[in-house]
């Protein structure tokens, strides 16, 4: 199983990325996906989570607190392709960013983690 993430850099806080996650091994739209970062000198921390497309009520979205109405999960069925669009970006976004599959729900119990990518956000 391999997840590559990719699409980070360097951007002015207001601006906006979009970060991108392929998979291989592991089919995306049947598990649940998510992101989640590590800042310098703090814990990992999860971002935000997204059902699989079998899960009961359909797929649901779960986002942090502090990126609520500015990031937005996303796959692309049948690409094994994952996204994080993340707009209004602020210097506290700055983090190494993974993509991550969970065979279970809820993105509680991460099976495999993609790389990281950087982002960085100056004010």
């Amino acid at each position: 199983v391999q997840l590559q993430a990719s699409g980070g850099g360097s951007v002015q806080a207001g601006g906006s990325l979009t970060l991108s996650c392929a998979a291989s091994g592991v089919d995306l739209d049947y598990n649940w996906i998510g992101w989640f970062r590590q800042a310098p000198g703090k814990k990992r921390e999860g971002v935000s989570c997204l059902s699989s497309i079998t899960a009961r009520g359909g797929e649901s979205t779960y986002y942090v607190d502090s990126v609520k109405g500015r990031f937005t999960i996303s796959r692309e069925r049948d690409k094994n392709m994952m996204y994080l669009q993340m707009n209004s970006l602020k210097p506290e976004d700055t983090a190494v960013y993974y993509c991550a599959a969970d065979l279970s729900v809820y993105c509680s119990g991460i099976d495999y983690w993609g790389q990281g990518t950087l982002v960085t956000v100056s004010s």
